[in-house]
């Protein structure tokens, strides 16, 4: 009987010599570290590689040292100029201090997300919808600066915020249409007129140069000819171009007659 309860307790220290010894070692990533406690009091950092602690006197917890990125649920603004919106985005952020993250801040993921949800409406509030849809890339920045700051202290590093949807009313969605439609129709109305002033004043520079070569004229009229033909047309109606050469002997005529006194 003495020897049976022997072995029992022999098999129960065992079985808690390997518990403990399990507990007692750890296996950190090259991305992990680990925040030791001992007896409550915190300890220099631990990992990556192999780590033993003492069972029920020291703590270790892990912290990831990746970058993480959460989606920031989408919020209702009101811009500067009264348009109601619903925004979302994406954050990606790190933890620098492992230490600060654990000692700082209960939970520092939940904690970044609400800072970025609060800092998304504060930011955004305060812009026009015409930023909002031009200058993203500022608004990208500003978040990211503002986040940063109020999450230094957690150890946390905010590396990037990016705008990721913005939802606008229909009616709000219709006037924009309208007025970009408007926006085109504008430029095509200034693009004609600038294109029809280059050509009168081509045109200015062509009957220039023609005048002071009448044949020239005659040149540029055949060629019209050979374009129309060319076409397939089976009909062509032209005036008959008249040469300047024709007409100059009966103006000499004309002018010598009513040069000459009457007899």
């Amino acid at each position: 009987m003495a020897q049976t309860v022997s072995l029992g307790i022999l098999f129960l220290v065992f079985i808690l010599g390997i518990y403990f010894f399990s507990i007692s070692i750890y296996v950190l990533k090259e991305y992990e570290r680990g925040v030791l406690f001992r007896l409550g009091r915190l300890n220099p950092l631990r990992g990556p590689g192999l780590v033993i602690i003492i069972p029920i006197i020291d703590k270790l917890i892990r912290v990831s040292l990746r970058t993480v990125a959460i989606e920031v649920p989408a919020q209702d603004i009101v811009t500067k100029d009264n348009v109601s919106a619903k925004v979302s985005a994406v954050i990606y952020f790190k933890v620098f201090s492992p230490d600060l993250s654990i000692t700082q801040i209960e939970d520092y993921q939940y904690a970044t997300s609400q800072m970025s949800q609060t800092t998304l409406r504060s930011v955004l509030g305060q812009s026009n919808l015409d930023e909002l849809l031009s200058k993203r890339d500022e608004l990208n920045s500003t978040l990211q600066h503002i986040i940063d700051e109020q999450t230094e202290p957690w150890g946390v590093k905010v590396t990037h915020v990016e705008v990721k949807n913005l939802d606008l009313p229909e009616n709000m969605q219709r006037a924009i249409a309208r007025q970009a439609e408007a926006e085109r129709e504008k430029r095509a109305k200034i693009i004609h007129a600038d294109g029809e002033d280059l050509a009168a004043t081509k045109l200015l520079a062509a009957a220039k140069k023609i005048r002071t070569e009448p044949i020239a004229l005659q040149l540029r009229y055949l060629q019209t000819l050979v374009e129309v033909a060319t076409e397939g047309n089976s009909t062509i109606l032209a005036p008959l171009p008249i040469p300047l050469d024709l007409l100059e002997p009966f103006r000499k005529l004309m002018t010598k007659m009513a040069d000459e006194p009457e007899q």
